[in-house]
């Protein structure tokens, strides 16, 4: 569900975040632009009910408080809280608008989801070999990249090889946003890691300032939803305790056969899920997250 926001219009409703627009303008033409963080959940390219409560202030709270923490060119518009419409604030960001390049650069430090399932029929992921016998949840001998390319509304993303990102956004940005989300992730993973936390994968979306033309990361940035955190204790134990919506996807995997409309979230997934996004904002930041 959208809401109306006074000086504003709906620019675009995705699974689970809405962009709006000073009145009067469209995202070809607007400078900046109002990313609200909904409440919705998907899973398996389905937007589920019932929403998971507080996960829009919760991604948003941490996209922030990671890209301070790694101190990341922001995307954030000047004065951006005060100029932030108050029905919205906190799990909203006003930024600027930028160019996106059609890439999500994943980088995986673990072999698990859909980056298993395709080292299982070719031993590789997104053309990266890969050695013999992984399992899943094992450790890769280094992070890689494995790209995917953005396809339109409606359709699949597809992964891709890295040369196929060079045919797409030419050879200086393929190599820039290659560098880029391996540096981050490398250190988002060690200030995990000082959390009892594995970072297992993650991804992201970069785009081109259209006035300045700087390259900067866009969208969320290491939330629970872009990316899969485990407990490293109960996975040193052989367990994974993952602090994601892997919940979602799991109940779901067993509850749905993928024909027809998903089913509805009892309220236990739905809880479930809600409590381990605050613990890990508690986690990573300690401090008590928001709605605490």
């Amino acid at each position: 569900m959208t809401e109306a926001l006074p000086g504003w219009s709906l620019a675009y409703s995705g699974k689970v975040r809405d962009l709006y627009v000073a009145a009067g303008q469209s995202l070809e033409t607007a400078p900046e632009m109002l990313m609200v963080a909904s409440d919705r959940v998907s899973a398996f390219d389905q937007v589920l009910e019932p929403a998971i409560p507080g996960k829009g202030e919760l991604l948003t709270e941490l996209t922030r408080w990671w890209t301070e923490r790694l101190g990341l060119p922001s995307q954030l518009a000047p004065d951006a809280d005060a100029r932030t419409p108050e029905p919205v604030r906190g799990r909203a960001m006003l930024v600027r608008t930028l160019d996106m390049l059609p890439v999500e650069c994943v980088v995986r430090g673990r072999v698990t989801g859909s980056g298993l399932k395709e080292y299982q029929r070719l031993g590789s992921i997104s053309g990266v070999s890969l050695p013999d016998g992984l399992v899943d949840g094992d450790a890769l001998p280094e992070p890689i990249y494995t790209p995917a390319w953005k396809a339109p509304q409606g359709e699949h993303d597809e992964n891709v090889s890295y040369e196929r990102t060079v045919e797409l956004v030419g050879e200086a940005d393929a190599a820039a946003i290659r560098e880029l989300s391996l540096s981050v992730y490398a250190r988002a993973a060690e200030v995990a890691a000082a959390a009892g936390l594995v970072l297992a994968d993650t991804k992201f979306e970069f785009g081109r300032d259209r006035v300045t033309g700087e390259l900067l990361l866009a969208d969320e940035v290491l939330t629970s939803d872009s990316s899969r955190y485990w407990d490293a204790a109960a996975l040193e134990a052989g367990r994974v305790e993952s602090f994601d919506k892997q919940i979602v996807r799991d109940w779901l995997a067993a509850n749905w056969d993928g024909e027809g409309a998903a089913p509805e979230l009892p309220a236990e997934i739905v809880e479930r899920t809600a409590a381990r996004y605050r613990e890990l904002i508690e986690r990573l930041t300690g401090a008590p997250s928001i709605g605490e």
